[in-house]
C-alpha cells in the first residue's frame, strides 16, 4: 500500500543568515542522497511554496508531498531528512500514513469513537 509524507515548513532565522553559496552546497548535499531514497521507491509528487489565501491556510511558507510504496521507505526518507540538516534551518511539521480513497477514509472518520 502506498504511503504519504507531506511536509509543512517554514525558514529558521539559521537558514536566512546563510549565504546564496552556502545554501547551494547545503543543497547539493541534500541532492547526493535522493538517490538511495530514489532506489527504495521515494518519489516528490509536489514542493512549493503555501497559498496564504486560502480558507484554513496553514501557516508555514512551504510545502512537500512525498509517496514511496511502503511505511519503511517514508520512514528511510524522514531519517534522511532529519539526517541532512535540514531541521536546523527549517522548523518542520511532518503528516505521515497510508493513502486511502474518498470511501475509505470516509469510513475511518465514521468508525471514530463519539463522545457523549
Amino acid at each position: 500500500m502506498t504511503h504519504y509524507l507531506t511536509e509543512l515548513y517554514t525558514p529558521k532565522p539559521a537558514w536566512l543568515a546563510l549565504d546564496l553559496d552556502a545554501r547551494r552546497q547545503f543543497f547539493a548535499a541534500v541532492g547526493a542522497g535522493m538517490s538511495e531514497l530514489s532506489a527504495l521507491g521515494v518519489e516528490a509528487i509536489a514542493l512549493g511554496e503555501t497559498n496564504a489565501t486560502k480558507l484554513h491556510a496553514a501557516s508555514q511558507q512551504f510545502f512537500a508531498i512525498w509517496q514511496a510504496p511502503d511505511e519503511a521507505a517514508i520512514d528511510a526518507l524522514i531519517s534522511g531528512i532529519a539526517t541532512s540538516g535540514w531541521h536546523d534551518y527549517f522548523e518542520t511539521i511532518n503528516a505521515s500514513g497510508a493513502g486511502d480513497d474518498l470511501n475509505g477514509h470516509l469510513s475511518q472518520l465514521a468508525a471514530l469513537n463519539h463522545s457523549d
